[in-house]
């Protein structure tokens, strides 16, 4: 007889306290519709990484754009009316999930609890700055994936002890003539992870005046980590992150770092949709989730199938063949599209809620390995680049 498959213990996703901080009352912070001449702050495009600058095959993903650096996105106004809205009592009460990867995320609440945030993410003026900043036309994934949250919260306490840690390794280390491997790598907010969706943008909503640390960690493509400055409050990073394996580092010197990661996919129908569910099942409304996958998803098979017809619909009009090795090729992606979006969208009772597996990960070539391997054993002395 078979031995029977034992599942992981799904991980709690509800958390049983609220975050040390306290949400801006109404009256401070006004309460208006998103106004793009009051609360954006853009001004140019920022300085931007390519894929091939990080080691990576120009075509790996649906843009040469890997990640950007921080650059200005909203005022402190509009950061204030976000934070009043992510750390409502409704959404804290009823959007908040935990994982095997980040200890704390609020999640599926913008279109229910958070208008302001929702009408942020779904005007074409933000639109159209992050497709620019991008390199790709894009669109918000669904609406279950704007504004997710991502928090990591200490008290004074907490702060001031581990402060004193750091300057007291770093002293150690000095006096040594050594650099070993990086606090911040030892407790990561959010664990190497790729993600679901092919782009994000990743916003500050906390004040990192004092923070140490708190970058996003990259793994190149040659093994080696590089990593990007943290933006700054009301600063946004744009990253391809379906391609690149990432962490967010843990921040020293700050008692919260509240970032918003808001996913996208390209608006064009005939350009590849490469997302997964792997990093977001576990931590989802399913109906939600599954519900909104699927209707975008046939939406673009809707729109690709609606462009073949009137190409063979002209065809035939015009008196010439149908090209047959071309329609089945069609027909072969779209066969694909549906598997694809099958093997996604796994059985409710087979998700363990709160665990998610390493199936996300890339699978690097030996040569990668053996030197992350290598870097790992050794604790190199050599700093991560830093961008």
């Amino acid at each position: 007889m078979a031995a029977a498959t034992v599942l992981p213990a799904p991980v709690d996703t509800k958390r049983n306290w609220t975050p040390i901080i306290t949400a801006p009352a109404v009256s401070s912070v006004g309460n208006d519709a998103f106004d793009p001449a009051r609360h954006l702050s853009f001004k140019e495009v920022p300085k931007v990484y390519t894929m091939k600058d990080i080691g990576l095959p120009e075509d790996t993903g649906i843009s040469p754009v890997a990640v950007s650096e921080p650059f200005p996105l909203f005022t402190e106004e509009a950061v204030m009316r976000m934070r009043q809205e992510v750390l409502s009592p409704e959404v804290l009460g009823n959007c908040q999930y935990s994982s095997n990867l980040a200890q704390c995320q609020l999640r599926g609440f913008a279109n229910k609890y958070a208008p302001f945030v929702y009408d942020v993410w779904k005007s074409p003026e933000v639109l159209a700055i992050v497709s620019k900043v991008a390199g790709i036309d894009l669109v918000t994934e669904m609406d279950f994936e704007i504004g997710h949250i991502n928090i990591s919260v200490k008290s004074e306490a907490e702060k001031q002890e581990e402060l004193q840690a750091f300057n007291e390794r770093a002293e150690y280390e000095a006096d040594e003539g050594i650099a070993g491997c990086p606090w911040e790598d030892d407790k990561p907010i959010v664990d190497w992870h790729t993600d679901s969706y092919p782009f994000v943008c990743v916003t500050m909503l906390s004040d990192c005046t004092t923070m140490i640390g708190g970058e996003t960690a990259l793994r190149t493509g040659t093994g080696e980590i590089m990593k990007v400055r943290g933006p700054q409050m009301g600063c946004a990073v744009v990253l391809q992150g379906r391609y690149i394996e990432h962490q967010a580092l843990r921040a020293l010197g700050t008692a919260e770092r509240i970032s918003m990661v808001t996913s996208f996919r390209p608006r064009c129908p005939t350009v590849r949709d490469d997302t997964v569910l792997t990093t977001v099942r576990p931590i989802s409304n399913l109906l939600e989730l599954y519900n909104q996958f699927s209707e975008y998803r046939l939406e673009i098979l809707e729109e690709r199938i609606r462009q073949q017809l009137k190409e063979l619909r002209e065809a035939n009009s015009a008196g010439r063949k149908v090209a047959t090795r071309k329609l089945k090729a069609f027909f072969e992606e779209q066969e694909k599209f549906l598997a694809h979006m099958n093997r996604e969208m796994v059985d409710d009772e087979q998700v363990i809620r709160g665990n998610i597996d390493d199936s996300h990960l890339l699978r690097k070539n030996p040569v990668a390995v053996e030197t992350t391997v290598k870097q790992a054993e050794a604790k190199s002395k050599k700093r991560p680049r830093r961008f």
